[in-house]
């Protein structure tokens, strides 16, 4: 009895698609994501250029900073999300260089495209990174120059050059002395890398120029003076008492009304307000 061998013609193509289906994938997820790196890329430098953004709810934003950009911009291409989350992750770390970060990122991508047109396997590419990473990182060890706390005028330097890119940079030098200063402010001696950046607040307030920034060492509360109450509107060497807790009468769960007849009970009522809050205070 013969043997008869069916075709595997369908195998061979069934592979041939699947191949070209991860080659498509692989070159629309660079596509998108130095798409997100050129749409940054123009507000790099001294001389980049600055975005209009105008959000959802109508609020109009300029800047040339590229983790504002990025956050503001409806991603939702998986590969060109991960470009957004490097650049939040750097300003995380290091607070600058968001749009560097994203601009390298995609040139790096791009050669990568480069190679796998050449034929090179995406393994030996990732290895390869690697390694240059690592080399790169040795490079710019050597390269760096400690500072030092007591250092300032190398750290108002620093400063400075960050802010040089920026909508302020003929401000740099008012600003750059006082972002230091609050930074020496609350930054441990003992560890200098780590700074909390929640224990500096930023106040803005409408009218004046950008001379009139000043720091305070202390808090700053933005709240407006009740004239009503017939209190003061201005106190020299004030005592101001910080607490965690609300000064106001009690308030039920359930929502219930009370009726007053007649003004001795409303007077009851204002007593013992008081007292309550007397008592909660003292």
């Amino acid at each position: 009895m013969a043997t008869i061998a069916h075709p595997r013609g369908p195998a061979k193509t069934e592979k041939y698609v699947d191949n070209k289906r991860k080659d498509d994938i692989r070159q629309a997820n660079i596509v998108s994501a130095k798409a997100v790196a050129d749409a940054v890329r123009t507000s790099l430098g001294p001389k980049g250029m600055d975005k209009m953004l105008c959000t959802a709810t109508g609020d109009v934003i300029i800047t040339n900073d590229g983790a504002t950009i990025l956050n503001k911009m409806e991603v939702l291409q998986p590969a060109a999300k991960m470009l957004v989350e490097l650049s939040k992750s750097q300003d995380i770390v290091a607070g600058d260089g968001t749009t560097t970060v994203v601009v390298v990122a995609g040139a790096i991508l791009k050669q990568c495209m480069n190679l796998l047109d050449k034929g090179v396997h995406p393994t030996i590419i990732s290895e390869a990174f690697h390694k240059a990473s690592e080399k790169a990182v040795e490079v710019l060890t050597a390269m760096s120059v400690p500072v030092q706390l007591t250092d300032r005028e190398s750290l108002v330097k620093s400063a400075s050059t960050s802010l040089n890119s920026k909508v302020v940079s003929q401000y740099s030098s008012l600003l750059a002395p006082l972002a230091v200063d609050a930074v020496l402010n609350v930054v441990d001696p003992a560890k200098p890398d780590v700074v909390d950046l929640r224990d500096i607040r930023v106040v803005k307030k409408l009218g004046g120029t950008v001379d009139d920034t000043e720091m305070v060492e202390g808090l700053v509360f933005d709240k407006k003076v009740s004239h009503t109450a017939g209190g003061p509107t201005r106190v020299e060497n004030a005592k101001i008492a910080v607490i965690q807790f609300q000064i106001s009468p009690p308030k039920t769960d359930i929502e219930q009304n009370i009726v007053v007849s007649d003004y001795t009970m409303m007077d009851r009522i204002l007593k013992e307000e008081r007292n309550y809050i007397l008592r909660t205070i003292f």
